[in-house]
């Protein structure tokens, strides 16, 4: 058996822990966001790749949208369940790599946030089978919205530093952060504990994408508009430019 990737390890036994993570309170902004940019309209169905435990999926099924959430973990998925189960809503979460999506031309709209698959993977390679398996589940007219991580960013900032001055207590912390200027990649060691009460440390490695790989990318897929900003926890907006401050970029893409 193959090891494990560090992020298969890592959202092992991590639901409830991860819903509190500083990074995942922006969960009613950025649906906020996402209401606008589909003009309220409740028909368009959507996909949530990467959902987690399902915090966008339920917020966004709550407003009346028809969501269906995929990711690869298990027990972040069980955790979604259960928080659906809590708010007396069915949703329809299933268990599926985001390279290798099952759909076909099925969805209105695709959403990816918070890292959800992209870019996490070991190759770019794989990075683009998510982008390519994505395309295939939206529709002609279909749009795309995600956020990845800003490679304008560890140009000019350390992102350890950026990392710990959001992080509170009993978040996830990230050290011996060394940034490859030859691949993009971020490369780290980040320690937690799960929700099993389990210390672990885990090498991770994560790939920053400048703006202008992205259009090419996406270009590459046929879409024929996409727009970049920056990305604000809870605040995603238009009127947002990127700039080399941001972590992240949110990506509008338009067939």
């Amino acid at each position: 058996m193959s090891k494990k990737q560090w992020y298969e390890s890592l959202f092992e036994n991590y639901g409830q822990k991860y819903d509190a993570e500083n990074f995942t309170q922006g969960t009613i902004g950025e649906c906020d966001f996402i209401d606008n940019e589909l003009n309220q309209d409740k028909s368009l169905t959507i996909l949530d790749v990467g959902c987690g435990t399902g915090r966008h999926t339920i917020e966004l099924t709550k407003r009346g949208y028809s969501v269906t959430g995929i990711d690869f973990s298990e027990s972040q998925l069980n955790r979604a369940k259960d928080k659906a189960k809590t708010h007396h809503l069915k949703i329809d979460f299933q268990q599926q790599d985001a390279r290798n999506l099952t759909f076909n031309n099925e969805f209105d709209v695709a959403i990816m946030l918070c890292e959800g698959g992209f870019p996490l993977m070991e190759t770019d390679e794989m990075n683009y089978e998510i982008l390519k398996s994505v395309t295939k589940s939206i529709k002609g007219e279909g749009k795309f919205i995600f956020t990845t991580l800003n490679g304008l960013f560890p140009l000019y900032h350390s992102v350890e530093e950026f990392c710990s001055s959001v992080s509170e207590e009993g978040n996830a912390t990230y050290r011996s952060n060394t940034f490859d200027l030859m691949t993009f990649r971020d490369h780290n060691i980040t320690e937690f504990e799960d929700d099993l009460g389990n210390k672990k440390i885990l090498e991770c490695n994560e790939r920053y994408y400048v703006p202008c790989e992205i259009t090419w990318l996406l270009k590459s897929l046929g879409y024929k508009k996409i727009d970049i900003f920056g990305a604000k926890l809870g605040q995603f907006s238009r009127d947002h430019q990127l700039t080399t401050g941001d972590f992240e970029m949110l990506v509008i893409a338009e067939k």
